[in-house]
């Protein structure tokens, strides 16, 4: 059984819809696909209708969590998508990335990038606008040869000349909210240090005492090293450990699958949650 527990589509900031998401995830040789969104369940029931034979669907969602300057990053799954506090924070979260991503155009404009916010919005196709799109706007603008390139100091990467901070949840009242909404907590790729600081140590027992279900080690941006330590430190807290792919589609270059999750790992998974339930095929 092949389960990949962290995927994006055209409801955030990943490339493809989620109809095409799902199938993608079976012509790669899934059994279990999460899509997590960031900081919204939009993407759910497209993809739910389009589900191929075969594939089980986890609704989920990636929420945007922050403390002292550091951007973490929660992966959700299986909650009540109704919980009236949990959609009061994404929305929350989601008017302040429209703004941040306004500010951030602005800059970027100052800087000599020429591009507009239509041009941004248009690649968001009508979903919350992230960096990525901004990114993708600058390929097309030829500041940058690539959207990797858009994330760095010089440009809009964490503390760079273009980035401005947003509203983000701090990480052990997204765990409560999750949690209080039936859902199941893990810390999305904790050590990825190309994404900025590392999330602490003593954060993530935070979290553990918090509610947190499990970390994913299993991440193309950790390394053997990080891996490592990530599973020791699970092993003394008591946490799980998940892998995961995190496509974005084209911006990843198509990669559902290349992590996994094991099996027992996701049975646990599913019978903490109480909040929704996988989705399969009739």
């Amino acid at each position: 059984m092949r389960i990949d527990l962290h995927s994006h589509s055209t409801a955030s900031d990943g490339t493809q819809p989620p109809a095409d998401v799902v199938r993608r995830a079976r012509e790669r040789g899934l059994d279990v696909l999460a899509l997590t969104d960031h900081d919204t369940v939009a993407g759910h029931a497209a993809a739910a209708e389009a589900l191929p034979e075969g594939l089980t669907l986890v609704p989920g969602m990636e929420l945007s969590c922050r403390r002292a300057g550091r951007s973490i990053h929660l992966l959700a799954y299986l909650f009540d998508p109704a919980d009236p506090e949990l959609l009061a924070e994404c929305a929350r979260i989601t008017r302040a990335r429209e703004e941040r991503g306004r500010l951030t155009v602005e800059r970027l404009v100052e800087l000599g990038v020429p591009i507009t916010w239509e041009q941004v919005a248009a690649l968001a196709d009508g979903s919350p606008v992230g960096r990525p799109h901004i990114a993708r706007a600058m390929v097309a603008a030829g500041a940058v040869a690539t959207p990797e390139q858009a994330f760095t100091p010089e440009w809009i990467g964490a503390g760079g000349r273009a980035h401005v901070t947003r509203y983000a949840l701090d990480p052990v009242r997204a765990v409560r909210l999750v949690r209080a909404a039936g859902g199941v907590p893990v810390l999305a790729h904790p050590k990825a240090v190309r994404r900025g600081e590392p999330v602490l140590d003593e954060w993530i027992t935070e979290l553990a005492a918090a509610g947190l279900f499990g970390v994913e080690a299993d991440h193309l941006d950790h390394d053997d090293e990080a891996r490592a330590h990530l599973r020791r430190l699970a092993a003394g807290l008591g946490l799980e450990v998940t892998g995961s792919s995190d496509d974005h589609g084209e911006l990843t270059g198509h990669r559902l699958g290349c992590e996994t999750t094991d099996p027992e790992v996701y049975a646990r998974l599913v019978a903490e949650a109480s909040g929704a339930a996988p989705v399969t095929t009739h």
